[in-house]
């Protein structure tokens, strides 16, 4: 599979060409091919950085490799009194586990929901402190002096540090890569995306959810709606009458959820 190393690689390689053919040979090359090893670079690093499952710049847990069906339910963007409280009702009720991707910012006045979270026996994931809109434009320093930032309202909170990293929008680039890798995370990603926050319809919603699982899967929803969580009682019935089981995603990935 392509990634950014290769394609780099590739991209320089091609340039280099060009330039020994045009200094060293004196052929006469013309401008526009100069154009077409960026051409070529930029459509796939452009994707692998909107494509979290594209494994671009990092390899990232997007699903489990196996024949098991089992999968696994992840919400990010709490903790928020507004549906969060709701989301683990049910999962309590249905005695389903599940993870949470929070942010750091969404903490702050809500440490027993996020106490909650860990009691109830979920996951407890780092989304960034920020999950600002410009956090993918930061160099890798600042990105990870804001996940680390939310680590420490966790730290507080539970007395647990996230290893589990999940991307603001599923975004990755150079960056990201080498903040993930100096915080020693493991990033997650999903192979089923929901679009729960823009949903409308439960019905398509739900349709949309079921209609993709496949063993393995991980699912990303949001407990910040409330479509989800009036869709989750019977997103996880149907889930289970399809013959799947619903594992925590740690056990399901077999690593560790804490530092």
């Amino acid at each position: 599979m392509l990634n950014s190393r290769v394609v780099n690689t590739i991209a320089i390689i091609c340039l280099l060409g060009l330039l020994f053919s045009h200094k060293v040979l004196a052929y006469d090359i013309p401008f526009w091919c100069y154009v077409l090893p960026v051409l070529f670079y930029l459509p796939f690093t452009i994707h692998g950085a909107i494509r979290i499952e594209a494994g671009y710049f990092m390899n990232t847990w997007c699903e489990v490799d196996t024949s098991e069906k089992v999968v696994a339910l992840t919400f990010d963007d709490g903790p928020l009194p507004e549906y969060t409280p709701l989301v683990l009702d049910i999962l309590q009720q249905e005695n389903v586990p599940a993870a949470f991707f929070c942010i750091g910012k969404n903490i702050a006045g809500n440490e027993i929901l996020l106490k909650r979270i860990y009691e109830e026996g979920h996951v407890i994931g780092n989304h960034t402190y920020s999950h600002h809109f410009w956090f993918d434009m930061k160099l890798s320093g600042k990105m990870l002096a804001d996940m680390e930032e939310m680590d420490a309202l966790t730290v507080n909170a539970t007395g647990l540090t996230p290893r589990l990293f999940r991307p603001p929008y599923g975004v990755t680039n150079p960056n990201l890569a080498r903040a993930v890798k100096a915080g020693n995370y493991l990033p997650i990603g999903w192979n089923i995306r929901s679009l729960d926050t823009i949903a409308k319809d439960e019905k398509q919603l739900l349709h949309r959810i079921t209609s993709q699982l496949k063993p393995g899967a991980i699912i990303l929803l949001h407990d910040t709606c409330k479509i989800t969580a009036n869709i989750l009682p019977q997103l996880i019935g149907t889930i289970r009458e399809k013959g799947y089981r619903i594992e925590r995603i740690d056990k399901m990935l077999n690593v560790r959820a804490y530092v």
